[in-house]
């Protein structure tokens, strides 16, 4: 006796699903596939994941700006100065935009 799975994307879904996403990989393109589909959100996000093609949103802090961390910050000074600087980031992130901001 053989069990049968039901899946819940046909490669059909599937390929137009990733298409659709690479055009614009946003969460508002998940919104509309989702609807398109009759499925949920999170659904759609594990596929997408499943298929290796979902990129996480960039995280933004309350003030609506991108969040960006001390070792990118110290990446770009030392790449500024074709230098390895790791005491870096030892320094406060308000020093090292101030240094970056005098580029």
């Amino acid at each position: 006796m053989t069990t049968e799975t039901i899946k819940n994307y046909t490669k059909e879904m599937e390929a137009s699903m990733m298409a659709e996403y690479k055009m614009n990989p946003t969460r508002a393109t998940v919104k509309v596939i989702a609807e398109e589909l009759g499925k949920t959100e999170k659904s759609v996000i594990a596929k997408l994941v499943t298929l290796k093609v979902y990129v996480k949103a960039t995280p933004k802090a309350k003030s609506n700006k991108i969040v960006v961390r001390k070792s990118e910050l110290v990446a770009k000074i030392n790449a500024h100065f074709n230098l390895e600087m790791p005491s870096l980031v030892k320094a406060t992130k308000t020093d090292l935009e101030n240094l970056i901001a005098t580029f």
